[in-house]
């Protein structure tokens, strides 16, 4: 059981039945009455947001969720689902929908670990690495001129996805790109 102010951003909790995850906390006092904990929580399964004031009585109780490795295989783009095998054990395969991997799964290639998040064995979300190293398979040639801002350009990777890069990224070339922005990192 958890305290009211033992809830802060990345706790999971249960309210009324439900899994979420707290986003966003602020405790506060007024003057003679008792301290109340305004939070926001995002819904493990559903995504939506709400807010909650958590009172000095209440006891909570965290939510349990599951985590597993599992190793992406393919996407199916006309099913609109991901699949994946656990790792390990080729033979157990499973899919997964659009949106419980997310825009990030534009970084994913074949053969690829990932984390998937379960809460009473329904999986709500696939987490990939913060950092992938991903080949250069198209880029745009260099231009000469005013590069004292740093210029950039746009660059095609081997799983068919362009970023913007320094312009001395060249085709062939492995860089690091960061899963949660989506954004340039380093040369690899």
């Amino acid at each position: 059981m958890l305290n009211y102010n033992a809830v802060k951003p990345g706790v999971a909790v249960i309210v009324d039945g439900e899994p979420y995850v707290c986003t966003w906390n602020n405790i506060m006092q007024k003057q003679q009455r008792r301290p109340v904990n305004q939070t926001k929580l995002r819904h493990l399964i559903r995504g939506n947001v709400i807010e909650y004031s958590f009172q000095q009585s209440d006891k909570l109780q965290e939510a349990e969720i599951g985590t597993k490795s599992a190793v992406f295989i393919f996407h199916d783009a006309r099913k609109n689902e991901w699949v994946f095998h656990e790792a390990g054990d080729k033979s157990k395969r499973f899919s997964v929908e659009d949106e419980k991997v997310g825009d990030a799964g534009r970084f994913l290639k074949p053969n690829t670990e990932v984390e998937t998040l379960s809460f009473d064995g329904k999986l709500f979300r696939v987490k990939l690495p913060i950092k992938v190293d991903l080949k250069v398979k198209e880029a745009p040639p260099n231009v000469r001129g005013n590069t004292a801002q740093g210029g950039s350009k746009i660059v095609t990777l081997e799983t068919d996805t362009t970023i913007n890069t320094p312009l001395f990224i060249e085709e062939g070339d492995v860089v690091r790109i960061n899963t949660e922005t989506g954004e340039y990192v380093e040369r690899a």
